[in-house]
């Protein structure tokens, strides 16, 4: 959870000061300030030092989704990705707001109402994008094909995921969400074919590394260095 909200929350952050709109350069920003503050929650359950945590493993050591670390390619890319995330992470966090674990259930019923705002956002921008103007319709589908096959690690348990939470139990109502999107957006729901996992087995894109070079710069060139 923590990585997962560490790399999308760095991809956000890679827009900031580029959106021709500054209503929307901050808003994006806002998003990926979300994003960190929750992956700092999620981190402090573990045992050792946070900055070590996000900033000193190596690539294999991360066990984040693949979806999360793919490049922001242009806008519809961002709100795909953004839209397919939002609405796993809200119904995962939903889930986990009933779980044993207190401390887990206290950062889900925390981080819940701010990731509803997310998804109310991505949805809408994945509507205009796709019901908008014939560019914007196609760079839209585009999107939502290219990234499609990301999807399913998110229903794929591994065996931490076992121990806390029921992953299967969220596709069919993760499904229906995308249906009436893409539907309100006219865009045509891709068909399930081949499924990329390995992210929360350590195995990633090579973006992860282009990711961690720049991300873990200054942790490494200044060691023991604190903020």
């Amino acid at each position: 959870m923590a990585d997962n909200d560490l790399f999308l929350s760095w991809r956000l952050g890679e827009w900031c000061g580029h959106w021709p709109v500054l209503e929307e350069d901050l808003a994006l920003t806002n998003v990926a300030l979300d994003l960190l503050g929750q992956a700092r929650l999620w981190y402090g359950l573990v045992p050792g030092d946070e900055d070590e945590l996000a900033f000193l493993r190596d690539a294999g050591a991360y066990r984040n989704l693949l979806l999360v670390e793919q490049a922001n390619g242009d806008y519809a890319h961002t709100m795909a990705r953004q839209l397919y995330f939002d609405a796993w992470h809200l119904l995962l966090l939903e889930q986990l707001r009933g779980s044993a674990e207190t401390a887990i259930a206290e950062i889900a019923a925390k981080a819940a109402p701010e990731i509803a705002y997310h998804l109310r956002r991505s949805r809408d921008w994945v509507v205009r994008l796709g019901d908008g103007t014939e560019e914007s319709h196609g760079r839209m589908q585009r999107a939502i094909d290219d990234l499609w096959a990301y999807t399913g690690e998110m229903f794929t348990p591994d065996g931490v995921d076992a121990s806390y939470c029921d992953l299967a139990a969220l596709k069919a109502p993760w499904r229906e969400q995308m249906e009436k999107t893409l539907g309100e957006a006219t865009l045509e729901v891709p068909k399930d074919n081949w499924a990329q996992r390995g992210g929360k087995q350590g195995v990633h894109s090579e973006g992860l590394g282009h990711l961690l070079a720049e991300m873990q710069f200054l942790q490494r060139a200044y060691p023991g260095e604190k903020w």
